[in-house]
């Protein structure tokens, strides 16, 4: 059973604003990356419970980068998410590296929409890889909109709790470097998500709907 982004709020992985951002980003069909160290940190979940709000009807493909399956998509003309589940070179069904993922990251131009997960440190890490360890150029990295970190707390096998610890506009790609705008931060001494810049995704007055909806949601699931 997939787990959606109300009982990640209720469950505090995540706060209402923070499940607002992510939802919106979805609704608006905008391109993004959820990243985490360790395994099991929750990267498929979160992934799966943003796309759960894309509009209906909006097509969501897993790809593997492999050359036919682009030409498939690049005459297709452009409709809908492209899932990488993990960008990684481990030998895993699903997994991609190097030119599958340079492939992916250049038909975005055709108008589709990524959501791709990686293991990576900080936003600047996961730049770091999508652009220097798979030759992503900066023009097709920059049509990421967003990038969620995710943080795994305790013993990685069997976390007591995961947290998205920061949550990142992205606003454009500079010699495999983002230019980033920080929404949303977890401060772990006060154990608090603080919201320290509105998104740009959506209207402030919706974001704000958003969030009051999810909260009340979250609490109902309680």
């Amino acid at each position: 059973m997939e787990i959606g982004l109300s009982a990640l709020v209720r469950d505090r992985t995540m706060s209402p604003e923070i499940a607002a951002t992510l939802a919106a980003a979805a609704e608006e069909r905008r391109s993004f990356l959820v990243f985490a160290i360790p395994r099991l940190a929750g990267k498929s979940t979160v992934v799966q419970a943003m796309l759960a709000h894309v509009p209906s009807g909006t097509p969501v493909r897993t790809v593997t980068g492999e050359p036919g399956e682009i030409s498939r998509l690049a005459s297709a003309g452009g409709s809908g998410y492209l899932v990488i589940p993990e960008i990684s070179q481990a030998p895993v069904p699903g997994y991609i590296w190097g030119p599958p993922v340079r492939r992916v990251f250049a038909v975005l131009a055709r108008g589709y929409t990524l959501a791709a997960a990686l293991h990576a440190p900080s936003v600047e890490e996961a730049f770091a890889i999508v652009c220097g360890g798979n030759g992503v150029p900066d023009e097709d990295a920059s049509r990421i909109d967003l990038a969620v970190y995710i943080r795994s707390i305790g013993e990685w096998q069997a976390p007591s709790r995961r947290v998205v610890e920061a949550v990142h506009e992205i606003h454009g790609v500079s010699h495999g470097k983002p230019r980033t705008r920080a929404l949303h931060l977890w401060d772990e001494g006060a154990d608090r998500f603080a919201t320290v810049n509105e998104p740009k995704i959506v209207l402030t007055d919706r974001w704000a709907r958003l969030a009051r909806d999810f909260g009340k949601a979250a609490a109902a699931l309680s």
